[in-house]
C-alpha cells in the first residue's frame, strides 16, 4: 500500500489549474496549424493566426488563454493500492482554490444554480472518481468554459436509429451551436451506457489528443466521416466561415440496454483545456 499525502494532491491540482488555463496543449496547437494550412480564404486564416498568436502570448506571459477560465472538472484515477492521507475531495477543491487565486483566474462558479451567488474561489470542482489497478493516482484537470458547454446536448435515440441517427444528431448539434462555442471545436461523443454515462463518456472523449485515431476501426471511420461532415457546415474559425469548423471528433462507445441508444455530444472550444499528472 502506497501513501499519498493530501497536500501533495492539492499542490498538483493548483499547478494543473494554472497550466491548463495558460498553456494550450501541443496537440491542439498542431491541429490549428494544420487547419491554417488547409484554409484558403483570408478571414478564416486571420482568425486562426490570431488564435495561435493568442496561445503563444498566453504561454509566454503565463496569462489565461481565455477570459472564461472555466469550471474545474477533475478526473481522479485512484490505484487500488493507494492510501490517501486526508480527504481527497477536500484536497482537490483546495487545489482549485489555490490555483485560481495564484493564476489570477476568473471565479465563475455559483453556489446554487438558481440563486446564483458566486462562491468567490471557483469551487466546488466537478470531480469524477475511478478506481483502477496499481499504486498511483492520476489527476486530470479540464477547466470547461460554458460558451462551449452550453452548446452540448444529450439525446435518447432509438436502437433503430443506429449509426446514421447518431451521426445526424452530432452534425445537428454542432450546426445549432454555430459560432457560440468559439470554433474550431473539438467534438466529444459518448454513445451507449445510460443517460448520465453517455454524457460522462462525451466529456472524457475531449481528453484524447486532438485528431489521434480511435483504436476501433469502426468508430475511427465514423469519426473521420463526422469530421468531414461537420467541416462541410461552413461555420469556420470564430464562426466567420471557412473549411475548419472542428479540429477533431472523438467517440467513446459503451455497452447499453437492448431498448436504448443514448448519445451525448460535449463540445470543446478551440483550446479544449486539460493537463494531467500521475503521482
Amino acid at each position: 500500500m502506497r501513501d499519498i499525502p493530501a497536500e501533495r494532491i492539492t499542490d498538483a491540482v493548483a499547478r494543473l489549474c494554472v497550466e491548463a488555463n495558460t498553456n494550450a496543449g501541443g496537440d491542439v496547437v498542431a491541429a490549428m496549424r494544420r487547419a491554417l494550412a488547409g484554409e484558403t480564404d483570408e478571414i478564416p486564416r486571420r482568425v486562426l493566426n490570431a488564435l495561435l498568436q493568442n496561445a503563444d502570448i498566453a504561454r509566454e506571459d503565463k496569462t489565461p488563454i481565455c477570459q472564461d477560465t472555466g469550471m474545474a472538472v477533475v478526473f481522479a484515477e485512484i490505484g487500488q493500492e493507494v492510501h490517501i492521507s486526508g480527504n481527497l475531495g477536500e484536497a482537490v477543491n483546495e487545489g482549485v482554490r489555490r490555483g485560481y487565486r495564484a493564476g489570477y483566474l476568473r471565479n465563475s462558479v455559483v453556489r446554487d444554480p438558481v440563486r446564483r451567488d458566486n462562491t468567490g474561489d471557483n469551487t466546488p470542482a466537478v470531480i469524477h472518481y475511478t478506481v483502477v489497478p496499481g499504486e498511483s493516482l492520476k489527476l486530470t484537470v479540464a477547466p470547461k468554459g460554458f460558451g462551449s458547454e452550453n452548446m452540448s446536448a444529450v439525446k435518447m435515440l432509438k436502437p433503430a436509429d443506429g449509426l446514421p441517427g447518431l451521426e445526424r444528431f452530432v452534425i445537428e448539434t454542432v450546426g445549432n451551436a454555430g459560432g457560440n462555442p468559439c470554433p474550431p471545436v473539438i467534438v466529444g461523443v459518448g454513445a451507449g451506457g445510460t443517460f448520465e454515462l453517455a454524457a460522462l463518456l462525451a466529456k472524457r472523449a475531449l481528453l484524447r489528443d486532438a485528431g489521434t485515431d480511435n483504436p476501433d476501426p469502426f468508430w475511427d471511420a465514423a469519426e473521420k466521416r463526422l469530421l468531414a461532415a461537420v467541416n462541410e457546415l461552413g461555420i469556420g474559425p470564430g464562426g466567420f466561415g471557412g473549411r475548419t469548423t472542428a479540429l477533431a471528433v472523438h467517440i467513446i462507445p459503451y455497452a447499453t440496454h437492448i431498448a436504448g441508444l443514448p448519445v451525448a455530444v460535449n463540445i470543446g472550444c478551440h483550446v479544449t483545456r486539460h493537463k494531467e499528472v500521475t503521482l
